[in-house]
Formats: structure tokens, C-alpha cells, sequence
């Protein structure tokens, strides 16, 4: 298993397979400072005080739960008037109320609150601090677990697809009810607010944020009563809490409806997925506090209103259960309400697919995009330009083309059972291997969970050619993307691999530097980009110095390699930023140096904000003006040889335009336009014999 790659612009963010050597530190002498302003970025540290621990589960309502906070909207119409729709019927309201207690309680609850919340990476969670988990141990899990999990996360970019859309059409529909003469422009009003959802990102979310938690409350409060008043008309529901009423409801009919009704079951949970991902924001004991003591209990008591109203047979208003429980008077307060809960759940979908993105870029799976940071306070409030297009244009896609939440549901469901199904197997894993667990436990624990999600998964299946084409189809282009673009990469690490064994050391290097007479010397200084790091005088030197020295026979006077790496961890501590090694510091010849920043896969680098440190603390010769610096970055030009398979041509035509469409990698590094970037076009064929494939990171 090889260590993540090390990221530089003349190796296309190429892996440093070599084990680095122990060297010092380089701090900065204000360090302590950088501590403290950087002490919550390793992970949110669990509050010591009530008032902070209340504001930070009030916040996590907001962030965390307005996904799965908003299934109530849609989820129990999909049983009745969805794919496979069911009579209303007393034993119907029984049957799907038992499930829908039981799944949440199960599927939430047990394995998220309780088990998943467990697995965290340095504080954080997600997909891929899953996948990150595993490769600390390695083993053939990591083999089969990386393209699964690599999937997961495309699924996840379908889930942000569908999340906005289908949250907003839900939320909108009442309108039926309070005004039916608007009911025809239910999907443009669907489209405008999703337009200015969109629109409003690259100004950042921080002042909204601080708006989410209370209104989300509000939310939970007001679905919370609406049930409590059908509960307390029709109390025979509470029996929905023997699960003897499921298994009876899903038997019915020789179990002809089993698998379509859990194709919508799976609705109340979607979202659930939402607590470990955000848990580095937030913290576990958060996150289940505000799960446990206001969403859960709110939810149940909903779900059991809606069943209620059900069971009594009244008639369903504009064929909508949850508006139905609203009366005349409360609708237009409650349609305000859930859209702004609507608008808040896509909100959390939307920035997690930027943090996705960004993770996936610092573990080379994803082509390099502009990042803007949106907060000066909040390292975590980024925005996609271009991510934030495709999200866009993907959501009015899907509201002009299903035009219903019911419809949309279709499309919903596999993505989120995919991601699920994941997340158990990873889970079964990690507690064998990292907590310990004795192979019978973990299998006892995480088996029966991994079933019901394959259940989920077949149910949803069935809903395929009605929209759950969509998320497939999401997560399968952003898979071969994603594993084209780690291959790729591997193919260029093999093509300078090769190229390298032909430059000159560094000691040759610093003997070329004091030959004055022959070897021409310019008076200034260069940086480097290097995909590896230089630790030794018996290195070679980077291929685009050698390039540099071929074709203009000079050297300059000083250089420096900068190579910059992406670690396992989230973040980095300050302390351990720099790596600095000083080959030659002769005062006539100049200094040759290499520099080494290290970054965690949650962070932006910010390669020339730590270039002008290290320069104020003296440590590199360059100008005090960063605008005089001169940055040589590599410019790659991929030549393919015309006796390779077609497979491969085709995987390194599509690896080609994704290198030709990300962003350079200085800009991405942190350099602007007037740092002094200046490109080198290297020619890399690979070679006509690909190498093997390469093991996963």
C-alpha cells in the first residue's frame, strides 16, 4: 500500500513512494500564536461548558438534520401514492408506521448514533475518512474496499443532486392546498428558489448559518405538535410500535408489495448519513444529543401523527398526508417553515459536496478546481464556481423533468441505500481490524445492519428506469472519472520515474553550481515545483530542473525544490508544516535548499502565504517582494504511442481532457497571477508496456 501522494505541478500530483527521513521542524517563532488560532482545525474538541455544548447541538440541527428532518414532507406519500402504491387502510397505517418507527430507530439511531459516530479519522468523518481508516491497516480490504467507497462518494454527489430538488418541490406543494390556482407553477416556483439557492453560495453561508439551527428547531416543533394532535385523536397507533405489525404488513399480499414499500421506507432515512459525515463540525456528543433529544423524538411523533390520520380514514387534501394533518388556518405558516427547511437541508447537501470535492482533490482522485474560501473565520466555508454550476444545472434538470416530489422520490432512494450499504461493509472492517472486535461480534453487529441495507438497496432497484437511473449514473461517471484521473497519474509517476534516473544528484548538482566558469549562473532565485521531496545530496534532482538546465545551460543562483504533500490526517499542526533541508549555502555560489509543506486532505494549500513565512524567518533566499519570486511549475504534454490497447487510449484520452481542464497547480497551491509562475511544457509518453495497475493510494 503505498502513502498518499505527494502533490507538485511537474509530476501532475505524482505518490512519493520513497519513506521520507526523520528531519527537523521548521517552526515559526510565533508559533504558539498559530496554535492557538489554528487549535480546532486537528478537530472540534467536545465543549467543556453547557451553554457552548447547547449551541453546538443547536447549530448541528441546522447543519446535520435538515436532510432527514425533511423527509416527513415526502416520505410517507411515497408508501401510499409512490411507485408501488398502497390502499389507505387501517392495517396499512399500522403496517407502514411500524416500519418507518423501526427503520429509523434501527438504521439511525443503532447504527449511526450508536456504532458509526465511533469510526472517526482525527475527528472527522465521511466516506473518506472511512477509506483512510482502512488504509492505515491495509490488507486485501483495502483492495476491494477503496472502489467501492470511491462509488459511495459519487453516489454521494447524486444524493446532493437530488436533495435540493426534491426538498424544495415537497416543501412547495401545499401550495395546492392554501392557493390551487398556483398549483401549475409549482415548478417554476421550484426552479426560482433553487436559482437563488445557487446563486447565493459563492457569498458563503456564514451569517445564514447562524439562522439555521432556530429555524430548524422551529421546524421539529411545529411537526412535532401537528402529530401529537393526531396521535391524541386516534392513540390505537401507538400499537405501531410492535414490529409484529411490519413483518404482517410486509407478508400481506404474499409479500407481492414487500420490496416496493421499502423502496420508500428508505426516505425517512436519507440524511442519516449527514451525522457522520459532519461530525468533524460538530462533535459526537452534539450530534447525538441533538439526534436523541429533539429530531428523533420529533420525527417519531410526526410519523406517528401521519399514521394516525390514516388510520382514522379521513380524506387526503390534494393527495398530501403531511399538509393534510395542518389545518386551514397553519398552512401558510407551515409552507413557509418546511421551505426554509428545505432550503437549509439543500443548503447542507450543497456544502458538503464542496467538501467532498476538496478531499477528493487532496487524495488525487479529482482533478484540481478553483477553491474560494468564503469566511475569513471558518477555514470549512469554501465554494466550487464550477461544482457549484454542475449542482445547479443538474437540480432544474431534475425539478423540469420529474416535476413532483413523489416522482423524484424514485430517484432518491438508490443513491442513498448505495452509500448506506458502503458505510456497513467499511464499518464490519474497521471494527475487526481497528477496534479489536473478534470476526464473529463484528459479523453479529454489522451483518444483519448490512442486510437491511441490501434489502433497501433491491427495493430500489425495482424504481430504476423511473429516475434510479439517475443517481447510477452520477456515481458511475464520477467513478471512472475519479479512478481515471488516479490512473492516469500513476502513468505519468512511472513516465517521470523513469526520466528521473537520467538527471543529475544533488551533488552533482552543487559541483555544477561551482564550476562559475563553465556553467553560466543567474543572479536570482528560482523555486521548483517537485513531485518529491529532495532529502539527500545522492538524490536526483527534479525533472523540470534538469529540463531547465538542458535547455538554457544555466543555473540559477539560488534554488529551491518545493514539493508539497497531502497527509492521511485531516489537518495539520503548524509545527509540523515545514520540512526544510539546506544542501549548500556557499555565499558565492548561492544555496541550494528543499522545502516540504505538509497539508491534511481537509485543508487549502497555501504554498506562497508558507513561502513568505519561511522567507521572514530567514530561512530561503528569495525577494521580500513576493511578486519578484519566479515559480518554475511543469506543464505536462501526454504523448500516446499508437500500439497501445484501445482500453487505454480511451482511459488516456479522458485522463488528457481532465488534466487539461483543472486548474493549474500553482493556482490551486495558492500562488496568484503575480507571484512570478512561470510554465515549463514537459513531453511524457508513457511507456508502450503500461505498468502494473497500481495498488489503491
Amino acid at each position: 500500500m503505498s502513502p498518499l501522494p505527494a502533490v507538485g505541478d511537474d509530476a501532475g500530483h505524482l505518490p512519493t513512494r520513497r519513506a521520507t527521513r526523520h528531519t527537523r521542524a521548521i517552526a515559526a517563532r510565533d508559533e504558539h500564536e498559530h496554535e492557538d488560532g489554528n487549535a480546532g482545525h486537528a478537530h472540534r474538541a467536545e465543549p467543556k461548558d453547557q451553554k457552548a455544548f447547547l449551541l453546538l447541538a443547536l447549530a448541528a440541527l441546522g447543519v446535520v438534520y435538515g436532510d432527514i428532518g425533511t423527509s416527513p414532507l415526502y416520505a410517507v406519500n411515497d408508501i401510499f401514492f409512490g411507485h408501488s402504491p398502497i390502499e389507505l387502510s387501517q392495517d396499512a397505517a399500522l403496517g407502514s408506521t411500524s416500519l418507518i418507527l423501526w427503520a429509523i430507530t434501527i438504521v439511525v439511531t443503532v447504527k449511526y448514533v450508536w456504532f458509526v459516530l465511533q469510526a472517526d479519522h482525527h475527528g472527522e468523518g465521511g466516506v473518506f475518512a472511512l477509506l483512510a481508516l482502512l488504509q492505515e491497516k491495509g490488507g486485501k480490504a483495502v483492495l476491494i474496499m477503496t472502489p467501492v467507497l470511491i462509488l459511495a462518494a459519487g453516489l454521494l454527489y447524486g444524493d446532493g443532486l437530488i436533495t435540493p430538488a426534491i426538498s424544495v418541490l415537497g416543501a412547495i406543494e401545499g401550495i395546492k392546498l392554501a392557493a390551487p390556482n398556483l398549483g401549475p407553477y409549482i415548478v417554476t416556483i421550484a426552479v426560482v428558489i433553487i436559482t437563488g439557492l445557487f446563486a447565493f453560495q459563492s457569498r458563503g453561508t456564514e451569517r445564514v448559518g447562524r439562522l439555521f439551527g432556530p429555524v430548524v428547531l422551529v421546524w421539529f416543533f411545529a411537526i412535532a405538535v401537528v402529530g401529537t394532535v393526531q396521535i391524541a385523536l386516534h392513540p390505537q397507533i401507538l400499537a405501531a410500535w410492535n414490529p409484529i405489525y411490519a413483518v404482517r404488513f410486509l407478508m400481506s399480499d404474499g409479500g407481492a408489495h414487500a420490496l416496493g414499500v421499502m423502496g420508500s421506507v428508505i426516505l425517512v432515512v436519507t440524511g442519516g448519513e449527514a451525522l457522520y459525515a459532519d461530525m468533524g463540525h460538530f462533535g459526537k456528543k452534539p450530534i447525538r444529543a441533538a439526534w436523541l433529544k429533539a429530531v428523533y423524538p420529533a420525527l417519531i411523533v410526526n410519523y406517528l401523527g401521519q399514521g394516525a390520520y390514516i388510520y382514522g380514514g379521513e380524506p387526503v387534501r390534494a393527495g398530501n398526508i403531511f399538509y393534510s394533518l395542518v389545518p386551514d388556518w397553519g398552512l401558510i405558516p407551515m409552507i413557509v417553515v418546511a421551505t426554509s427547511a428545505a432550503i437549509i437541508a439543500s443548503q447542507a447537501l450543497i456544502t458538503g459536496a464542496y467538501s467532498l470535492t476538496q478531499q477528493a482533490i487532496a487524495l488525487g482522485l479529482f482533478p484540481r478546481f478553483q477553491i474560494v474560501h468564503t469566511s475569513g473565520d471558518n477555514e470549512g466555508q469554501i465554494y466550487l464556481p464550477f461544482i457549484n454550476r454542475c449542482l445547479w444545472a443538474g437540480c432544474v434538470l431534475l425539478v423540469i423533468g420529474f416535476k413532483e416530489s413523489v416522482r423524484l422520490a424514485a430517484a432518491y432512494g438508490l443513491a442513498v441505500a448505495g452509500v448506506m450499504l458502503a458505510t456497513s461493509i467499511a464499518m464490519m472492517v474497521i471494527s475487526n481490524q481497528r477496534w479489536g472486535w473478534p470476526k464473529w461480534r463484528s459479523a453479529l453487529v454489522f451483518v444483519p445492519l448490512a442486510a437491511i441495507d441490501v434489502l433497501f438497496l433491491a427495493a430500489n432497484s425495482l424504481k430504476f428506469f423511473d429516475g434510479g437511473w439517475v443517481p447510477l449514473l452520477i456515481g458511475g461517471v464520477l467513478f471512472i472519472i475519479m479512478t481515471t484521473w488516479y490512473w492516469g497519474r500513476e502513468q505519468l509517476a512511472d513516465s517521470y520515474r523513469r526520466y528521473s534516473s537520467e538527471s543529475m544528484t544533488v551533488e552533482e548538482l552543487i559541483r555544477q553550481k561551482a564550476q562559475a566558469g563553465e556553467v553560466p549562473q543567474l543572479p536570482r532565485s528560482i523555486v521548483f515545483m517537485a513531485s518529491r521531496s529532495v532529502d539527500d545530496v545522492t538524490d536526483r534532482v527534479p525533472t523540470l530542473l534538469q529540463l531547465f538546465f538542458d535547455r538554457y545551460g544555466a543555473l540559477p543562483k539560488h534554488i529551491i525544490f518545493l514539493t508539497v504533500r497531502q497527509e492521511h490526517v485531516p489537518f495539520v499542526r503548524p509545527a509540523e508544516r515545514y520540512r526544510l533541508i539546506t544542501f549548500d549555502t556557499d555565499g558565492k555560489h548561492g544555496t541550494v535548499m528543499s522545502v516540504q509543506a505538509s497539508y491534511g486532505y481537509m485543508e487549502r494549500p497555501e504554498v506562497r502565504k508558507d513561502l513568505s513565512a519561511l522567507k521572514g524567518y530567514r530561512r530561503v533566499k528569495m525577494p521580500g517582494d513576493p511578486r519578484r519570486w519566479l515559480v518554475l511549475a511543469g506543464q505536462e504534454n501526454v504523448l500516446v504511442s499508437e500500439d497501445q490497447t484501445l482500453l487505454y487510449r480511451l482511459r488516456m484520452a479522458l485522463f488528457r481532457i481532465t488534466l487539461r481542464n483543472s486548474a493549474p497547480a500553482w493556482q490551486y497551491f495558492g500562488f496568484g497571477a503575480d507571484s512570478g509562475v512561470t510554465t515549463e511544457t514537459i513531453h511524457v509518453r508513457p511507456r508502450s508496456t503500461p505498468p502494473p495497475e497500481p495498488e489503491p493510494f
